[in-house]
């Protein structure tokens, strides 16, 4: 491997900030479906519950693709899975946009549209961890902020074309910026990642080894997945459901909009600031961190409901979550194998996308069951608190410092 190519090189960054960009572009799968939720509600006069389903498969169908895209990434490099999501994710707007039934157009936005999003999250996240190794926290932190950056860029543009020339349209427009844009970057990736473990980082590029868990491989991978889950349907409550909340207070879909751009703005914020926390304390304790400051976002949801309080509200949500999500990726590559890193980062991933499903198609049922979001958010905190005894029990199981995984 050429020096100029090695881990923490200007090569590296560079290629660090080509897949914010690819993040950045690609999460208009997952964003574009929420701010769109009114209008395909009212285009296919169906009740709440009935147009979250969408969401719901589009994040299975972003769940399934990381898994996927993660385990090509491994086994043939990045490139590949990122050049055939673009396509997919480009074709599945341009169909979604036709759709004739509420159906049609939720079997769209799981099979492409959430499909194609996928290796522009995950698979990048896992990649990009083994081109950095004291700075890995900061570079997924850069990564993962795509995802959020994405919710602060896209919502309020959506919107905006939503409102003057209808959703359909706007899909359109949607897929041919998607194409014209992210393949010629996907191009961009063709040398794969350092080879695992042909390469010695110098002192000033080695990463601190993480404490050993006294926990097996195979039961650390399984409540990882399960903590991602739980903490991602209390998550889901209000990046879901925020734009649909806001209309029934009286505030309007405008307003939602906005509030979801701030909360992920906000969520940048806090990913790079909790990336920064992870090179220093590790993933462990960094996912604690998020976790319990989220549970306490969503508590103030409860007595705060007027247009400023939840404009302040939105903007701590997005500061203390944001760092939750990453954080799994810092822990898979502290204890697994980095050869293991695209398929084990995209099944706990995966999880946090099931997770989101699952929370938005839940709130949406609840809202339909009792009038109100009130239960909802009730029903992601209790979530919220399993997330929170899963990593204390992991962090109690912590023992002295031993060798990590290159």
């Amino acid at each position: 491997m050429s020096s100029t190519h090695a881990v923490e090189s200007p090569y590296a960054w560079s290629r660090l900030f080509v897949s914010l960009a690819l993040s950045t572009i690609g999460g208009v799968g997952m964003w574009s479906v929420v701010v769109a939720l009114p209008a395909v509600q009212a285009d296919f006069g169906v009740d709440r519950g009935a147009a979250s389903l969408p969401y719901t498969l589009t994040m299975l169908g972003f769940g399934a693709g990381s898994i996927l895209a993660g385990r090509a990434s491994d086994r043939y490099g990045i490139m590949a899975p990122l050049v055939a999501t673009a396509l997919a994710l480009a074709a599945g707007f341009a169909l979604a946009a036709f759709a004739p039934t509420l159906i049609v157009y939720a079997a769209v936005q799981g099979a492409l549209i959430g499909f194609g999003s996928s290796a522009t999250f995950s698979p990048l996240l896992a990649h990009m961890s083994q081109w950095f190794d004291r700075r890995r926290g900061m570079a997924v932190a850069i990564v993962a902020s795509g995802n959020y950056l994405a919710g602060a860029v896209w919502p309020p543009v959506v919107q905006h074309f939503i409102e003057t020339s209808g959703w359909r349209p706007t899909y359109i427009g949607i897929g041919i910026f998607c194409a014209l844009t992210m393949v010629p970057l996907s191009l961009l990736f063709r040398e794969a990642a350092p080879a695992h473990g042909s390469h010695a980082p110098n002192p000033a590029v080695r990463r601190r080894p993480a404490p050993p868990l006294d926990v097996p491989l195979p039961t650390l991978q399984v409540l990882l997945t399960i903590a991602g889950l739980c903490c991602c349907v209390a998550m889901s409550m209000p990046q879901v459901h925020l734009v649909a909340y806001c209309s029934d207070l009286g505030y309007g879909p405008a307003r939602g909009a906005q509030m979801l751009s701030l909360m992920l703005a906000c969520g940048v914020v806090s990913r790079l600031v909790f990336g920064w926390l992870s090179d220093r304390i590790g993933g462990l304790y960094t996912l604690l961190l998020g976790s319990t400051l989220q549970g306490i976002a969503l508590l103030l949801f409860l007595p705060f409901d007027g247009l400023v309080s939840l404009y302040l509200v939105s903007a701590m949500f997005g500061l203390f979550q944001g760092g939750i999500v990453p954080s799994y990726a810092i822990i898979i590559r502290d204890y697994f194998p980095a050869r293991e890193a695209g398929a084990r980062v995209g099944i706990v991933i995966t999880a946090t996308l099931v997770g989101m499903a699952l929370g938005g198609y839940l709130s949406g049922a609840i809202f339909d069951w009792t009038g109100s979001y009130r239960a909802a958010f009730i029903n992601g905190i209790a979530f919220n608190l399993c997330n929170v005894a899963i990593v204390v029990w992991l962090v109690r199981r912590r023992r002295a410092p031993r060798p990590a995984f290159a």
